[in-house]
Parts: structure tokens; C-alpha cells; sequence
């Protein structure tokens, strides 16, 4: 039948992907090598996204439980393995529910919650625990890593009895289904063309490809024309990404649990992880430095309107993402038809000289500041 045509099909292209894998293991890394590894790399990824990628017209989606609309300012996601608090920490932040028991694999859909903090709204989802092998389609992994996709920051809540192993494991799913944690896209810019060639032009010294890798590397993904410029010393990695086109970069932070368990000297050493905030959901031990650092991660600004004659608004803020906080971002925030009759807005606050200033709607807002709109008589 057909569906059993697509799961040997399936089967045959995740035992290359072992193959390959394998082989990448097998291959030292140096000079001679590089372009080798470079094509086996890409032939990974181009695998990995097929199968991967959905079959046309089946069934199956994302799955009951896990089609959690978005809302709020922010959305965060909860990920970890069975049984490192997730469901405890999403209780004691959010009044939410979320069953959490002393055996593994409780929480089997996505349970959303709901927390007020400076004025703004942030979504928290609680995702099933993620076992090895979520990528390639393990359990339920598939569905809690695309909900991953969809959130503005990440905690990967850790077991603090054994941190290191769980990280590594959980950084390389994610990075399977292409997540990208605490970092920005390549300076890379790629144009697709109909015919011409590959044309490469170079702004940054590279030491990590030369033109034929890149071509060939092109030729796995059948990309035949089109034109790069490289900003940047990148690496093959990085030239993958690109020419993929789907992945997301989003702020982690590892939320590392059950200090009470483990020793001062440990916790010590531990915290020096970079992006690290240690807790004890059950006490609820250090939850303002965690409510900081993700407030900080979310790298929002929050702004107050002022109608005319009025004091502002300062029990409601609009909150807006820091990169789109312009005064045009702010006004189709409050209401599409408002840029028509847009004449100029009145600013106080740090984003300007004086207060108020007149300015136009690329003038870019910083935290806290006060905005009244003048419209056209």
C-alpha cells in the first residue's frame, strides 16, 4: 500500500542519515577532508529535511493538544526531559494546572498558562517532556519541537543533578529541527537566479570555505544559479543554513532546577554556564531573577498613549519587540486605519531630546516612553 511505501521509503533515507552520520564520525577533521565533510554535511541536512517535512495530504498535523493559539505580548516554551519541573515551575509562575507527579512522562499535551509581568502578558507552554530521538521522530518530539518554533524564547529546564548530559542532548534535537539558541543568522545574502551560475562575492576574508565547496554544496541542494555575499568568515554550517532558508534563531535560557539537591560548591561551578539561572521550582528559590532574565531575553518595550488633554495610560501598556518599536509599529498596533490620518505623535521619554518632541512614524521608541498621536484635521 502506500503507506506502507512511504514508511520503507522513510526507514531507507533515516538509515542513510545513520550512514552518514557515522561516516562523519569515522572521517578526521583537517584540511584534506574539509570539502568531504562539507558535502556529507549538506547531504545531511537535505535528508534530515525530507524527512522531516510532511507528506502531501496526510493526516496526522500537529497533533491533539498542540494546537495552542498564540496570545499574549510573548510566547514561552517550556523544554526538558520527563521529570525536571516543568509542570511545577508552570504551576507556581502561572496559578495553571499542569499535572506534575514523581514519575515520568506526565504531561502528555502542551498546556498553555498565562503570566502578568511589568505590564506584560506572556504565553507559558508546558511541552511534554523531549526524549532523545525527537527530531528523527521519537515519541511525541516532532510536535513539541514545532511548537518550539513558534516561541519568542525558550527555557530548557534542567535536572540539576545532571545538567551537562541533558544540555547537550536537548541543544542537538533542536538543532536537528533548526533551532538556532542565543545566536544571529550568518551575514549571508543569498539571491536566487534563473540562469547565470553560482556568484560568489566576498566582504569578509574566508577561512572556513573556498569557491569550489561552495559550489558543490550548492550542486547537493540543486541550487544551480544564484548569488551570495559573504559578510561574514563563515563556516559550512552556516552556508547550509542559508541556503535551507527555515531556520529559527530564538534566546534560550537554561533554567537549571532542583538546587536544593545538589551542593553550594556545585550550584557554584554550575552557574558559570553562560545563559544559566538556577532555581527550586518547589521552593521557589531565585524565581525574580528568573522572571528578570526572561524579561530581559524577551527584549520588549513597553510604551504608554496619551490621549489628548489626558494623563497616560499607565496601567496598560502596548508592548512591542524591541526591532519593531517604531512609532508606524505602534500605531498599527493600535489600529490599522490610524496611519491614514497620521499627522505626527508627541514623544516623551528617553528616545528623545526633549519632552515632548514632534516626530514621524520612523522614529524608533525606546522603554517607557509616552506617546500621544496627532491625526489630520
Amino acid at each position: 500500500t502506500r503507506g506502507n511505501f512511504r514508511s520503507k521509503f522513510k526507514m531507507s533515507k533515516l538509515q542513510r542519515i545513520a550512514e552518514i552520520e557515522s561516516e562523519m564520525a569515522r572521517t578526521q577533521k583537517n584540511k584534506a577532508t574539509s570539502q568531504h565533510l562539507g558535502l556529507l554535511k549538506a547531504r545531511l541536512a537535505r535528508l534530515k529535511r525530507e524527512v522531516l517535512m510532511p507528506a502531501a495530504g496526510g493526516g496526522g498535523g500537529k497533533g491533539e493538544g498542540f494546537d495552542v493559539s498564540k496570545s499574549g505580548d510573548a510566547r514561552v516554551g517550556f523544554i526538558g526531559f520527563p521529570s525536571v519541573g516543568k509542570s511545577t515551575l508552570l504551576t507556581k509562575l502561572t496559578g495553571t494546572e499542569s499535572e506534575a507527579a514523581d514519575y515520568e512522562f506526565t504531561t502528555l499535551t502542551c498546556i498553555p498558562g498565562s503570566l502578568h509581568y511589568k505590564g506584560c502578558k506572556i504565553q507559558l507552554l508546558d511541552l511534554p517532556g523531549i526524549i532523545e530521538g525527537a527530531k528523527d521522530g521519537k515519541g511525541r518530539g516532532k510536535q513539541v519541537i514545532a511548537v518550539a518554533r513558534t516561541c519568542d524564547l525558550l527555557l530548557i529546564i534542567l535536572d540539576a543533578s545532571k545538567p551537562l548530559q541533558h544540555k547537550s542532548i536537548i541543544e542537538h534535537e533542536l538543532t536537528g529541527f533548526g533551532i538556532r539558541l542565543n545566536c544571529d543568522p550568518p551575514n549571508i545574502v543569498f539571491k536566487k537566479k534563473d540562469k547565470g551560475g553560482i556568484g560568489i562575492t566576498k566582504t569578509v576574508t574566508q577561512t572556513h570555505l573556498d569557491d569550489k565547496q561552495v559550489a558543490a554544496i550548492c550542486k547537493e541542494f540543486r541550487v544551480v544559479s544564484g548569488e551570495f555575499t559573504f559578510r561574514c568568515d563563515a563556516t559550512v554550517d552556516d552556508l547550509i543554513d542559508v541556503i535551507e532558508g527555515n531556520r529559527i534563531y530564538v534566546p534560550c535560557i537554561y533554567v537549571l532546577n532542583k538546587i536544593d539537591q545538589i551542593s553550594v560548591e556545585e550550584l557554584d561551578i554550575l552557574d558559570r554556564i553562560p545563559h544559566v539561572v538556577p532555581i527550586c521550582a518547589f521552593y521557589e528559590w531565585n524565581f525574580d531573577e528568573l522572571l528578570d532574565t526572561i524579561w530581559m531575553y524577551l527584549d520588549m518595550n513597553r510604551v504608554y498613549t496619551k490621549p489628548k488633554g489626558q494623563i497616560p495610560d499607565y496601567d496598560a501598556p502596548i508592548v512591542l519587540p524591541k526591532s519593531h518599536s517604531s512609532v508606524k509599529d505602534l500605531c498599527m498596533r493600535i489600529h490599522k486605519g490610524l496611519l491614514s490620518n497620521f499627522k505626527h505623535a508627541l514623544v516623551w521619554g528617553s528616545s528623545v531630546k526633549h519632552n515632548p518632541q514632534k516626530c514621524g512614524k520612523d522614529h524608533l521608541l525606546n522603554d517607557e516612553d509616552v506617546v500621544q498621536v496627532v491625526k489630520k484635521i
